[in-house]
């Protein structure tokens, strides 16, 4: 199995009850995306696993010593880079994210830029169907998910 298969495949079975906020899609597409779009831009396949797994620290079950052995500690160290504190308050959460973030080094920041242009675009998308109502998904609004 290859790594990208192997990090599909945690991927899948980590996020298969979620769905995305705004739309209620299958959550799974979203990392989905954010792989193509690294690959689409020619990063290695270490790069596309983490961003296959970008959010399943932050938002599953499954923990780093889990991800560690299926995927090696240099894929977990970029997954872990673009992962949210989700004990912290909102704010000082993100916060602590553009900080961790701005210290990457580049294919952590490329995985990090990967998953804000599928939001970015997802919201798009959903903005021509929904226009503003597509703000009230978001527990923050409009003005705090822009910032």
């Amino acid at each position: 199995m290859t790594l990208t298969e192997t990090a599909l495949r945690i991927a899948t079975a980590a996020h298969q009850d979620q769905v995305r906020k705004s739309d209620g899609s299958p959550y799974i597409i979203h990392p989905v995306m954010v792989a193509f779009i690294l690959k689409e831009h020619g990063f290695r396949e270490e790069v596309i696993a983490a961003g296959l797994c970008h959010d399943v620290l932050e938002d599953t079950q499954v923990t780093q010593d889990e991800l560690v052995a299926a995927l090696g500690e240099e894929i977990v160290q970029m997954i872990a880079g673009v992962s949210e504190n989700k004990s912290l308050e909102w704010e000082e959460r993100k916060m602590q994210y553009t900080n961790t973030v701005a210290a990457a080094d580049e294919e952590t920041k490329a995985v990090s830029i990967a998953d804000k242009i599928h939001n970015a675009e997802s919201i798009s998308t959903d903005y021509a169907d929904k226009g503003a109502a597509v703000w009230d998904a978001f527990n923050r609004g409009k003005e705090k998910k822009l910032v």
